[in-house]
């Protein structure tokens, strides 16, 4: 009896023991597998996409920029040459006028008279030439018959002649009173714009007293400029070259508005400034330009060849000086210092720090750094 009880609590014993165990090893793999549950996968580092253009090799224009003004070619002042009263004003104030239109008209009524005066006094002298004429011819058949006498015939001759003279200066004073009586119209000696009316109608004019009008010429116009001299040598070398093209850019401008010619360099250097006056002549057939606008000047010299490219854009400023961000080594960002040559449009030359083919940096320049991972995006072409 006593080793039965003895077998039965062994073996009571030994089933404690393999529930634990069993439940220690349940715990253990919850506890195993809760733990490989909540471990996420570690993420990719992030690498910025930026946009990205090549270097490439242009021919471009080279030009001198220079501040200008605008002056007309031909500016008058309209004066009567007759005195009278202003009686029409046939052009209203600051239209455009042609060559030839009629501007002011004068009263003509007393020149009308002198004019007619004049003829009537060419007919009188006429008649009397004509007579004088027929009298000499009798007087020459007198004379060589005998029946005149020397002196007689040297009288018929004089009077001959002061009719003759007399003819001339009243045929002058036609000429003159016709001159007067076109004095009348004032007219346009040139195509161009009137400025504002200054004689009512009905005013006394003088002669060359009484300012009525301005009359400026406004196609073409001249731009005058100052360039320096350390400029001329280079300006001289482009004109012995052939004529020197000149682009005119009202403010706010980025692309020519008027084109035209480099047409004057003064014989002088200015001691005081160091600068010389040039004039270009402007066509102006819109009338755009005006006398007196400031504008902007660019005097086309040469073309510089084989020269690098790069958008504006892509540039950057540091205590250094300018660089670039270029796609180095294992698509890394790599900054290069640059110097830079003349713009063309939105693109600028770059002297040194690249080379053609090099892939430029051209957006997102603010989020990158010099080493940093990128992604290229190259730019699409336009299409």
């Amino acid at each position: 009896m006593r080793k039965w009880k003895i077998a039965l609590g062994t073996a009571v014993a030994l089933g404690a023991i393999s529930v634990a165990s069993v439940h220690l090893l349940d715990m253990g793999n919850v506890s195993l597998n809760a733990g490989t549950a909540g471990a996420a996968p570690a993420p990719a580092a992030f690498v910025m996409p930026v946009p990205v253009v090549s270097v490439v090799k242009k021919t471009i224009p080279i030009y001198l920029d220079y501040a200008a003004r605008t002056e007309p070619i031909r500016n008058i002042t309209l004066q009567a040459r007759i005195p009278g009263y202003l009686q029409e004003q046939a052009a209203a104030d600051g239209v455009d006028v042609r060559q030839g239109d009629l501007l002011y008209k004068i009263s003509p009524d007393d020149f009308q008279a002198a004019l007619d005066q004049a003829k009537a006094q060419v007919q009188r002298d006429t008649a009397t030439l004509e007579y004088a004429q027929s009298n000499l011819g009798r007087g020459t058949e007198l004379a060589k018959s005998g029946y005149l006498a020397k002196d007689g015939f040297d009288q018929r001759t004089s009077t001959l002649r002061e009719a003759q003279a007399s003819l001339a200066l009243n045929q002058a004073a036609v000429r003159t009173a016709e001159l007067n009586l076109s004095y009348a119209e004032i007219r346009a000696p040139f195509a161009g714009r009137l400025g504002r009316n200054q004689a009512s109608v009905g005013t006394l004019v003088s002669v060359a007293g009484t300012v009525l009008n301005t009359l400026v010429q406004l196609d073409p116009i001249y731009v005058t400029f100052n360039p320096s001299e350390s400029d001329l040598a280079e300006i001289e070398q482009a004109r012995a070259a052939g004529p020197i093209e000149v682009e005119v850019l009202l403010p706010g401008e980025t692309e020519a508005s008027q084109k035209g010619e480099l047409t004057f360099i003064d014989n002088t250097v200015d001691r005081s400034t160091g600068t010389i006056t040039a004039r270009a002549t402007i066509g102006n057939g819109k009338f755009t330009l005006l006398p007196g606008q400031y504008v902007r000047v660019r005097l086309h010299v040469k073309q510089q060849a084989d020269a690098l490219m790069v958008p504006q854009t892509a540039l950057g400023s540091s205590q250094l000086g300018k660089y670039l961000y270029v796609v180095g080594k294992g698509n890394t960002v790599d900054q290069r210092l640059v110097s830079l040559g003349p713009t063309s449009g939105s693109q600028v030359a770059i002297l040194t720090g690249v080379a053609e083919g090099d892939q430029v940096i051209t957006g997102n320049l603010q989020k990158i750094g010099p080493g940093m991972p990128i992604s290229p995006l190259p730019e699409k072409p336009a299409t």
